[in-house]
């Protein structure tokens, strides 16, 4: 326990001691690393300034890289605002040597199979690559003490590695925020209990579903959670960061000192053969997932996780599920309430919303006419940040009412994200607590697993 503390004040002192701004940096220049999940295209969804238009892919042959590149082709093709990238391919089973022999680009963009993920992070920092990583960056014990080492090489190297974190830039989950930030509004978090907690959030996830219009083409590996990673060590990732960023804002988090795992578990989503071939196009399961399979015929995938927690005295409580297919006109989903002393936040996103996230201020005592008056004036402020949201009466409650402009949609977020990370490398200026901070949500999701698994099958 010493020495992990240690390693963590270590990590925050060297982090704190860098200069606010590093030289400026080259043109960027993309390399994509062993494609083999959508969400490394929807990086290049969109075009960037400062980055070279040339991206070097490197990846074993297969059908990961095809679908990977089809997906920019038809970006470059599509009639709208279509983008102008040329794809560089190289294939081959050294294709790890020879991207890292070759360092045709200066920024590794990397999602894909999550058991080969953290070796491919670790080596990049090693060579003195940035990156850019689909989240999550370890899913396990093991890969999190190796992302611990590529966090240490990649401050050495002075090069940034940095997690896709699409959900900061969702309208529902920024206004939360900004709300919890108000004091007039929100008061203070409550402490919560484990039967109450202070802060839940659950995230809802569907298998089959459409990516930039198209019905998604799921690799078989991807329902292998030994290969992807359980849903308490995959979405949870995003859950957790949201957590962290909207509770406590721009505040340093230790995992030795300030969060204790208290229970997890985990369940799986069973899935026919027939579903199985609908979003992979195979026709029988592989060997790989032979493990996974009850009688005869059903595929058990622990997707499925919830866990309970504390961070920095605060009860809090993620859950994360895989359905196969999602109700008519719905979606992935988002539910969270964070409780306050004088109000709760909540999102929701169920049928009542028309499976649209909306998000409401609840307050604590409805009868308390100067707390009314006290919200409509202190949300003058958010409105001058964001024109066009306005307050509105929900019988007891109110709803925050929110212009479409604002609604860009999960695909638009990977562009926001890019942007960002696009920023601290041309400005050096990452936040110091973000690299903390990113250690402490992937010690929650490979504690808590740990602890699923010793509590057994659900």
């Amino acid at each position: 326990m010493m020495k992990n503390f240690c390693y963590c004040m270590s990590i925050m002192m060297v982090i704190s001691c860098q200069t606010p701004k590093q030289p400026e940096p080259p043109a960027v220049r993309l390399i994509t690393l062993d494609p083999g999940h959508f969400h490394a295209a929807l990086v290049q969804k969109s075009m960037y300034e400062g980055v070279n238009s040339s991206v070097y892919v490197y990846a074993p042959d297969g059908p990961d890289v095809k679908l990977h590149l089809d997906k920019i082709k038809a970006y470059n093709q599509r009639p709208e605002n279509p983008t102008h990238w040329n794809e560089q391919v190289y294939l081959g089973d050294d294709f790890l040597a020879k991207m890292l022999a070759e360092k045709k680009g200066n920024v590794v963009v990397i999602a894909g199979n999550n058991k080969n993920k953290t070796e491919y992070i670790n080596q990049s920092v090693e060579g003195g690559l940035h990156v850019l990583a689909d989240k999550p960056m370890a899913i396990d014990k093991p890969h999190f003490e190796l992302l611990k080492k590529a966090y240490t090489t990649a401050i050495e190297k002075k090069v940034q590695l940095y997690d896709i974190m699409t959900e900061r830039y969702e309208i529902t989950n920024m206004l939360q925020r900004e709300l919890a930030m108000t004091p007039e509004i929100f008061g203070t978090l409550q402490q919560g209990s484990e039967k109450t907690p202070a802060v839940e959030m659950e995230s809802v996830h569907y298998f089959y579903k459409y990516v930039s219009g198209n019905i998604l083409t799921r690799p078989s590996w991807f329902m292998d959670v030994s290969q992807q990673g359980e849903g308490i060590a995959d979405v949870a990732t995003h859950l957790i960061d949201l957590v962290q960023w909207a509770c406590f804002p721009e505040q340093t988090i230790n995992y030795e000192k300030d969060i204790t795992v208290s229970s997890a578990k985990r369940w799986s989503t069973d899935m026919t053969l027939s579903q199985f071939s609908a979003i992979t196009k195979a026709q029988r399961f592989p060997d790989h997932l032979k493990g996974n399979i009850v009688k005869d015929s059903i595929l058990q995938v622990f997707a499925n996780g919830s866990i309970n927690y504390r961070l920095k005295g605060i009860h809090v409580s993620v859950t994360a599920k895989w359905d196969y297919k999602a109700p008519d006109g719905a979606g992935d989903s988002h539910y969270a309430i964070l409780r306050g002393t004088k109000s709760s936040l909540v999102i929701r996103q169920g049928a009542a919303q028309q499976f649209k996230p909306v998000l409401y201020i609840e307050p604590n005592d409805n009868a308390d006419t100067a707390y009314t008056a006290q919200v409509q004036e202190k949300f003058k402020a958010i409105e001058a940040k964001y024109p066009g949201i306005a307050l509105k009466r929900s019988g007891t409650n109110w709803e925050i009412t929110i212009p479409e402009k604002y609604k860009e949609g999960h695909e638009a977020h990977f562009a926001r994200v890019t942007e960002k990370f696009l920023g601290f490398l041309k400005n050096g200026n990452m936040p110091v607590w973000e690299i903390p901070n990113i250690l402490a949500k992937y010690y929650v999701t490979t504690e808590a697993l740990e602890l699923a698994k010793k509590n057994g099958k659900q």
